[in-house]
């Protein structure tokens, strides 16, 4: 990857609080690269500092091989889009838009090429003259990141900038933001707590907790291989079981839990026997069904009953109860076949799934062991639990 903005051991405290923590991070040139974590992780106070709104008590920001940290935040071809937009009220949207060109004293035919060039691509070219205190949320979010851009700068920053729109139009202006971001080739900086908007817009993210980088990759590789619990835990929805290695053999491993049958995993991490472990599940890792599976060597299976079914159109949720714990099971609705038995509240079922589709992670590698779901808990979790808001 061509390391176009680098973090290098950011550190930054207010008073006694550490809020940022010898973070380091490397982001290619031209990719949408998002941070995602819980409130209070450090996740904006990273994008301040590479703004130049913050300074960091220690570490360097690295922009093009260029060392812009004691830069003035005009000075360091970066600008950022924030959740407010931060529009001019008074101006309409072609005022807005050829803001940041009239203070760099452009000349005024250039500005009027630049702004109808950008108004294209934003898809308002009908709506130029239009005040932004008469736009839709949708709107005013697309004249932000028109302004911003328009600058030419080398990273827009963007900073929850869908945060205050309602589901539909977050869908469809993630689909409009990566469009843009095609047209214009530039480096996003996208900041969010939102999973589902990192997980779909990113060539890369970060997860943060507590002022540290737990884990960083593509989105297909922090789902499918987590390297803690945490990460685990707030990326999707898992299933967490404690449990110990009893045997290795060759690639994979056999773990006991509690009155159930030896359990097959792939063991990626090469963890040794005797090691106690959280093994992982991702809920649509499962199949669930009436009748016994026919028997694989890699093949686990347990038996439970159905204890509550939640219909979401795309999927049906079941949570069974084996033994103490209670197991989140999604089934897409593509798989149903015209031969299959419907399943029902109170029903006997299997419940099974192939020893490379669950991972172990190590007991003592977690941060906030209160995303984990244990046995002890009697209530159930939510279908996406929002792990808090920045």
């Amino acid at each position: 990857m061509n390391e176009f903005l680098i973090f290098e051991g950011i550190s930054k405290s207010f008073g006694d609080l550490k809020v940022l923590d010898n973070v380091s991070l490397s982001i290619g040139k031209g990719e949408i690269f998002s941070i995602l974590g819980p409130s209070g992780c450090g996740k904006t106070t990273l994008l301040r500092i590479c703004a130049g709104f913050e300074t960091p008590d220690s570490g360097r920001v690295i922009l093009n091989g260029k060392d812009i940290t004691d830069f003035r935040s005009n000075k360091r071809q970066v600008n950022t889009v924030f959740q407010n937009y931060a529009l001019f009220p008074h101006m309409t949207v072609r005022e807005n838009i050829s803001f940041g060109l009239q203070m760099a004293k452009v000349p005024k035919n250039q500005i009027s090429r630049e702004v109808d060039k950008f108004l294209d691509l934003i898809q308002m070219t009908d709506q130029a003259d239009k005040k932004a205190t008469k736009l839709s949320g949708g709107q005013m979010q697309r004249v932000a990141i028109a302004r911003a851009l328009i600058n030419k700068p080398q990273v827009l920053l963007l900073d929850e900038p869908l945060a205050a729109l309602d589901l539909k139009l977050r869908q469809r202006m993630l689909v409009e933001l990566d469009w843009i971001h095609d047209e214009v080739g530039i480096t996003f900086l996208y900041v969010t707590h939102d999973q589902g908007e990192a997980m779909s817009i990113s060539d890369h993210i970060a997860i943060m907790n507590i002022g540290k980088i737990e884990q960083h990759g593509t989105p297909a590789a922090v789902y499918e291989a987590p390297s803690n619990s945490f990460v685990a835990a707030f990326i999707g929805d898992t299933n967490f079981f404690e449990t110990e290695i009893t045997k290795n053999e060759g690639s994979y491993s056999y773990l006991h839990i509690e009155e159930f049958t030896d359990i097959m995993v792939y063991n990626d991490k090469n963890f040794h026997e005797g090691s106690k472990v959280y093994l992982s599940i991702r809920p649509e890792k499962f199949t669930i069904t009436l009748d016994k599976p026919e028997e694989h060597r890699r093949i686990n299976m347990i038996r439970g009953v159905v204890e509550d079914i939640i219909y979401l159109g795309t999927h049906t949720t079941y949570w069974v109860r084996a033994n103490e714990y209670l197991i989140q099971i999604r089934q897409s609705h593509d798989r149903f076949l015209l031969d299959q038995k419907i399943i029902e509240h109170g029903n006997d079922v299997w419940i099974s799934w192939h020893a490379d589709n669950c991972y172990m992670l190590d007991r003592y590698n977690v941060r906030d062991e209160s995303l984990l779901t244990l046995p002890d808990d009697d209530v159930m979790e939510s279908e996406s639990p929002d792990p808090g808001e920045e």
